[in-house]
């Protein structure tokens, strides 16, 4: 069994112009595997993750067919009853993790919370998972972290934070909201093999939102590449470059490459056929 199925998942915005379609008709799976999720802004890659979570707040509309979390489905939950899912089941890193964290409290009580909301454990417990997971995201004198504000955190600790934070209740699954777009490469490598070493570790499904397709095409097992609300193509991580989309064929040619450098990179060419084509089935 999938660990997640969406069907036909739309969200809508009602506006002065009428109603703004920003994921049309979205389907596919998840198995215990890192799916990458590629687009320019405004594709409908964030939107997507958050309205698995159902964080959709009106005048936002969510529809769909079904959201299974292993056969259940998440869109016949009340809102009590998807505050047990939040955090517990899945979780989700939102971009630029750093900002939210909550700049008045200790980084030791944010970690301690999150995992106290979800299990009956006492403070001194909760003290130590929390350090034990500082651990498992490389940092180094988790004590002192434990005691230190978000203010005095660098952006790669931040990022490493938010990861452990999220991960402490133990989820099925993550949903990793462009978790490295701020770090420098050197720490974008090593936050990329902690997700990774936890995503094998724990069997965790990871759902892998980013716009940098040469790192989803490193890192993930497969790719859904989205344009305006839609998935238009669907392909193996490995052979992302291998795509036959025009639309995949123009982010990729509008990359700099060191192998073939270019006086000048290739515009993308859109077509309004894109939009309007049937979405693309993502299942297994």
């Amino acid at each position: 069994m999938n660990l997640l199925d969406v069907e036909n998942l739309w969200v809508r915005f009602p506006s002065r112009r009428g109603v703004f379609d920003a994921v049309r008709g979205v389907s596919f799976t998840l198995g215990r595997e890192r799916l990458g999720i590629v687009g320019e802004s405004g594709s409908g890659k964030s939107m997507t993750g958050r309205a698995i979570l159902r964080l959709i707040r009106p005048p936002g509309i969510v529809t769909a067919d079904q959201i299974s979390l292993e056969g259940v489905d998440l869109m016949k939950k009340s809102e009590r009853e998807m505050r047990s899912v939040r955090g517990q089941r899945i979780s989700m890193v939102m971009q630029d993790p750093k900002f939210s964290l909550n700049p008045v409290m200790t980084i030791g009580n944010q970690i301690i919370e999150a995992y106290r909301l979800h299990n009956r454990a006492s403070k001194s417990e909760a003290y130590a998972k929390s350090l034990e997971m500082l651990e498992a995201v490389s940092i180094r004198d988790p004590e002192r972290v434990m005691r230190a504000y978000p203010h005095e955190m660098s952006g790669g600790m931040g990022q490493r934070i938010m990861i452990a934070m999220m991960l402490i209740p133990n989820p099925e699954i993550l949903i990793a909201d462009e978790p490295t777009s701020a770090l420098d490469v050197s720490v974008q490598r090593q936050v990329l093999d902690i997700m990774d070493r936890l995503v094998k570790e724990r069997g965790m499904g990871l759902i892998f939102i980013s716009h940098d397709l040469n790192l989803v095409a490193d890192f993930c097992d497969r790719v859904l590449i989205m344009y305006a609300g839609r998935i238009v193509e669907i392909c193996d991580a490995d052979k992302l470059h291998d795509a036959q989309h025009p639309y995949t064929r123009g982010l990729l040619n509008s990359l700099p490459r060191l192998d073939a450098p270019k006086d000048r990179l290739e515009v993308l060419q859109r077509d309004p056929e894109w939009a309007d084509a049937d979405s693309v089935s993502g299942r297994v």
